[in-house]
């Protein structure tokens, strides 16, 4: 078998002792804890309130998961998305955190050797390994559109995937089909879901997805086996529980009716909302606003002044033109014009203005005598040699007078 990591896998071998194998400080880990519990908040950290601490003891126990990751009809902008995280980084991630098993990009191997390793490591953890997929799977014209180790990409998926505990559909094209299944869609592009139906199986779209996401899913499954609660759409509902319209930084702007017109106008340039220039916020779900990617304040298409496309969004990326403005459906449209400021005046009786002024007496009264008791206080910040205690005023001749 070709070693494809300087380091093989060690059956049985949990996190705690294969960082402490390779000197990885336990700050480093809880950090790593503390990072995941924000950007993918599983399952251990959710149901019992842990701090990252208590994250890092029982994470640390969990065997490293095997992670088996095949390629078919993708760019690769998820796998690059995911050689950008820094807490872990990469290298700690794959050979520490999980065991990556099988990554057609990312390993040295190839050809024969490369169908090897996939072949083994298939039948070694056989209903143990997560499978992650990424891209969409052509199902028109079966082995014309794409091969792999020449055979087509749908049959390689039924063989893996058969064998996988859960598999993980990651970004919109393996979650349904995303930019290879738009018109006319020569290949017939679908995604995993639709070809393993009867699999456990977890959509994490996007283009590309926050890989904290799919950490999060992968060591949750790892530690105690389940998966996260998903929504309709197979997401979990961690990542997808809000429309990114909810916080965006640039809501304010449209409550106020301030809107970009046109790329590199004056709103633009002051970060007015994009809605008109066909920002897809208000009808896509999606953590991007409050989870950004790589630890890096706004990284992320608003951000960067751009608008949302719904990537996440199976009706909406790459089926609704980019600049077409969305229906705004739970969300109210900002108004056209602002009511006047203004109150209606009543009648103050008697008793409550000596209520009230009875209140702002006793408040005072009570003032007064703190600060009486504070006075006999000695003042700290005097220069050495200062006389202590309290400061009188019959040292000051208008205070006398």
């Amino acid at each position: 078998m070709l070693e494809i990591f300087p380091s093989p896998v060690a059956v049985g071998e949990n996190i705690d002792t294969r960082l402490a194998k390779f000197g990885i400080s336990r700050r480093a880990f809880v950090q790593f804890c503390a990072t995941l519990m924000i950007a993918a908040p599983y399952a251990l950290a959710i149901t019992d309130k842990k701090t990252p601490e208590e994250v890092a003891r029982g994470l640390g126990k969990v065997i490293r998961p095997p992670v088996i990751w095949l390629h078919f009809q993708d760019c690769t902008g998820c796998t690059e998305s995911l050689l950008q995280t820094s807490q872990p980084d990469f290298g700690d991630l794959i050979l520490n955190i999980i065991s990556l098993e099988y990554h057609e990009t990312l390993m040295a191997g190839s050809g024969h050797q490369a169908r090897q390793v996939l072949e083994e490591a298939v039948l070694r953890y056989a209903g143990k390994f997560v499978l992650v997929v990424e891209g969409s799977v052509p199902t028109r014209d079966q082995g014309i559109y794409m091969k792999t180790a020449g055979r087509p990409a749908i049959e390689v998926l039924h063989e893996v995937g058969a064998k996988a505990a859960a598999i993980i559909a990651i970004g919109s094209c393996a979650s349904w089909g995303g930019i290879p299944s738009a018109d006319p869609d020569p290949t017939g592009a679908v995604g995993v879901a639709d070809l393993l139906s009867h699999k456990a199986i977890v959509n994490i779209p996007g283009c590309p997805p926050n890989p904290y996401t799919l950490l999060g899913v992968v060591l949750q499954f790892a530690a105690n086996g389940t998966l996260p609660e998903l929504d309709e759409l197979k997401r979990p509902k961690f990542a997808f529980d809000r429309d990114i319209h909810e916080h965006c930084p640039r809501r304010a702007h449209f409550d106020a009716g301030n809107f970009v017109k046109q790329f590199g106008d004056e709103g633009h340039r002051e970060g007015w909302c994009l809605y008109e220039m066909g920002c897809k916020g208000p009808d896509t779900h999606a953590g991007c606003s409050t989870r950004h990617f790589n630890e890096i304040p706004d990284l992320w298409p608003i951000g960067i002044g751009a608008p949302c496309i719904g990537c996440t969004e199976k009706s909406i990326a790459f089926r609704v033109p980019m600049f077409q403005v969305v229906q705004l459906h739970t969300i109210a449209a900002p108004p056209t014009s602002y009511a006047a400021i203004g109150t209606t005046h009543g009648v103050i009786s008697p008793l409550a203005t000596g209520l009230a002024g009875l209140a702002v007496g006793a408040l005072a009264g009570a003032g007064y005598v703190a600060s009486r008791k504070f006075s006999t206080v000695d003042n700290d910040d005097r220069p050495p040699g200062a006389p202590t205690g309290p400061a009188s005023t019959d040292s000051n001749p208008k205070a006398s007078a």
